[in-house]
């Protein structure tokens, strides 16, 4: 048992050195994609706030309609269009 279990250490550390070898030939690859994808992921993040935050874009809204209400109301038809679209790409998927 002692001879296995020794056998079994040892492929377990020739394992370990492949995968580090293998991960870091790996992010070779795509170490040019890191600052875009990393881009991408922020602008996830922002979207995910501000869809978790109604608040805060009824509130931008609200002052943008105030303030500049011809704009305001570019912005609806351009928001209430895209809805529209948006339910008619869901009603054919």
């Amino acid at each position: 048992m002692n001879q296995k279990l020794k056998g079994l250490l040892l492929r377990r550390s020739e394992l370990q050195m492949l995968s580090q070898k293998e991960r870091l030939e790996f992010s070779k690859h795509f170490e040019p994609w890191e600052k875009p994808l990393s881009w991408a992921d922020k602008g996830i993040d922002a979207f995910h706030f501000v869809k978790d935050n109604p608040l805060l874009w009824t509130s931008a809204f609200a002052a943008l309609a105030h303030y500049k209400p011809k704009l305001a109301s570019k912005v609806l038809a351009l928001g209430w269009g895209a809805i529209k679209v948006l339910k008619g790409a869901k009603k054919l998927a």
